[in-house]
């Protein structure tokens, strides 16, 4: 017989998740103060020997005795989604998409199902919690997406969600977002901790039942994570970032969780009028409108396994405050201070007393120490007022002692480099070395 469990009261703290079967001040785990909730959980039945997924009760089983099995994919249409999913969308899978407001997740989603149903025939559920079938509707004619196989349901009880589940039985199922949905079993409201935790667990178990793969939508917090409990995470089979500035047409899409696939791969798109298109050559995109100018120079980053060429522009003024300002765009603006410094103790150019900007194009934001010796060269062409060689090309990663290293996959760079018809300049050991050859001459 199985066994009921008594009802009880739980605290939740509301920012990490967190649970205290008693109030108190301050969250142990994330130290924040006032932030325990209050919540009345549920009974639950629990089946004696029964898994998460309904399963009987099973011996355990040597390692080496277990026999692999091929992942069954499906191609969603777009390669350079399924490059960063290692494949394709594995069946049975929990995929989470995460990204800044107006970014494109809705519209990267509809893409998909409308490929995916114009190519398999099979029947795809698009769940939405925010917006009505008429939205739906006329975004999809906007970007040309016909498919009749798309079933939309405008929905947000997830037991009425798993019961259609069940009954269609599609070949994908799209959740837009996990934070509109709620289970009447909780007395909270749509979107706390409790409700997305829960509705996530069982969105999971349903999936991994069926064997149907479901991509969940989720908003985002200030500090560029996923809004919910951190567990969110950790129940979801792969966890996608689609990153970009919504005044850019350039968008990247990273994994940073994938069971099925390489986490260092990246999907490169670029937001039409007739929603996102893939790039095939990023660098191309990104240098077709350089004007050559000082404080202009390119360097070569790695996205994911590919390399990619980008451009880092500087721009040096006097500054007329008594403290001058260090802006930076999608580069590490602790990074830039630190290269100021060696450009100023090492290369002996003083920039303490002038105002420095620096912007990587196409809203990009690199974390790649290749793009140092570039930036420093930038900032010293821009200082002096100098134009660099049009076909120039800076990588490398530069050190205190104003050394220029040597960087991780650099033939690779070297190779596409040369594919695109720039120069790498003469090796040099210094950074002083390196400014006083490229700048050598130059007005």
């Amino acid at each position: 017989m199985p066994k009921k469990s008594r009802s009880s009261t739980v605290f939740v703290c509301e920012v990490c998740g967190e649970e205290y079967i008693q109030w108190q001040g301050r969250c142990n785990n994330c130290n924040n103060w006032n932030t325990l909730k209050e919540f009345k959980v549920a009974p639950v039945v629990a089946e004696r020997g029964g898994g998460y997924s309904g399963e009987t009760a099973s011996a355990p089983i040597s390692l080496a005795a277990i026999t692999g099995q091929a992942e069954s994919r499906t191609l969603s249409g777009f390669a350079e989604l399924d490059r960063v999913l290692g494949g394709g969308i594995v069946a049975g899978s929990v995929i989470l998409l995460g990204g800044d407001p107006g970014i494109g997740k809705s519209t990267l989603l509809l893409q998909v199902v409308e490929r995916m149903g114009s190519v398999s025939k099979n029947q795809i559920l698009y769940i939405s919690g925010e917006e009505s079938p008429e939205q739906i509707k006329l975004r999809a004619e906007r970007l040309g997406a016909t498919a009749s196989e798309v079933q939309i349901l405008a929905a947000t009880n997830i037991d009425h969600i798993t019961a259609v589940v069940e009954q269609l039985k599609p070949a994908l199922v799209i959740v837009d977002s996990i934070q509109t949905m709620y289970d009447p079993q909780f007395p909270s409201t749509p979107g706390s901790i409790v409700q997305v935790r829960e509705c996530a667990v069982r969105i999971q178990h349903l999936a991994k039942r069926l064997g149907v793969p479901m991509v969940l939508v989720g908003h985002i917090t200030k500090e560029g994570t996923v809004a919910g409990p951190r567990t969110l995470e950790h129940l979801v089979d792969v966890v996608l970032y689609l990153e970009g500035e919504p005044q850019q047409q350039l968008r990247i899409l990273r994994a940073v969780k994938n069971r099925f696939g390489d986490v260092t791969e990246t999907g490169i798109f670029a937001m039409e009028g007739k929603g996102l298109v893939e790039v095939d050559n990023p660098g191309s995109f990104l240098l077709a409108e350089r004007v050559q100018v000082p404080g202009s120079v390119l360097s070569a980053v790695i996205e994911g396994t590919r390399p990619m060429l980008i451009e880092v522009q500087a721009l040096t003024t006097k500054s007329v405050f008594g403290y001058p300002r260090r802006t930076a765009s999608g580069f590490d603006p602790n990074r830039l201070n630190l290269l100021l410094a060696v450009l100023e103790r090492r290369a002996h150019i003083d920039l303490s007393s002038h105002d420095v900007f620096v912007n990587i194009v196409g809203g990009l934001k690199v974390k790649d120490p290749a793009v140092d010796a570039a930036v420093c060269v930038a900032l010293a062409s821009a200082f002096k007022d100098k134009v660099l060689a049009e076909n120039l090309c800076v990588i490398g990663e530069v050190g205190l002692a104003g050394e220029v290293r040597q960087v991780q996959q650099q033939e690779r760079r070297a190779k596409e480099i040369k594919a695109l018809g720039y120069v790498l300049p003469p090796k040099e050991k210094s950074l002083a070395g390196m400014l006083s050859k490229l700048l050598a001459g130059r007005s």
